[in-house]
């Protein structure tokens, strides 16, 4: 394994959801996070955590990108990282986002949303590490 190789995929799909997440959630899905703001932390507070939430973000793109290279079955990267992307966002749909719907007054659309969402932006950055990552 090549662990420069997996740091530099994990970073560039950690640059990839900054911008990504920002356009899907900040700009595509704002009415809905709008239409759920009485649960929501108000913007100010929110923002003021956000160093935390990025930092946490990149350690699990390393981790993201580390899990890829150790599944790594020497296909085409764009292939194998699309693949594995949806995997992981259905994993994150299954453990994560049906329980925050089961706990939190999420309306089915916005459930919807996010899980498109999910399925999505997962695909894109599991495109990138597996763009990025390959074997020596």
């Amino acid at each position: 394994m090549n662990l420069s190789r997996v740091a530099l995929a994990g970073f560039a799909a950690w640059v990839v959801f900054c911008i990504v997440g920002f356009v899907a959630h900040a700009v595509l899905m704002e009415d809905l996070y709008g239409a759920h703001s009485a649960f929501m932390r108000p913007t100010a507070d929110a923002n003021a955590r956000l160093p935390l939430a990025f930092a946490a973000a990149l350690i699990g793109f390393f981790a993201f990108a580390y899990a890829y290279a150790k599944g790594y079955e020497g296909g085409t990267g764009i292939q194998e990282g699309l693949r594995f992307g949806v995997l992981v966002g259905v994993m994150l749909i299954a453990f994560v986002l049906v329980w925050d719907y089961m706990a939190y007054p999420l309306s089915r659309t916005f459930l919807l949303a996010l899980v498109i969402d999910y399925i999505v932006e997962f695909a894109i950055y599991g495109t990138v590490v597996g763009m990025v990552y390959r074997r020596k």
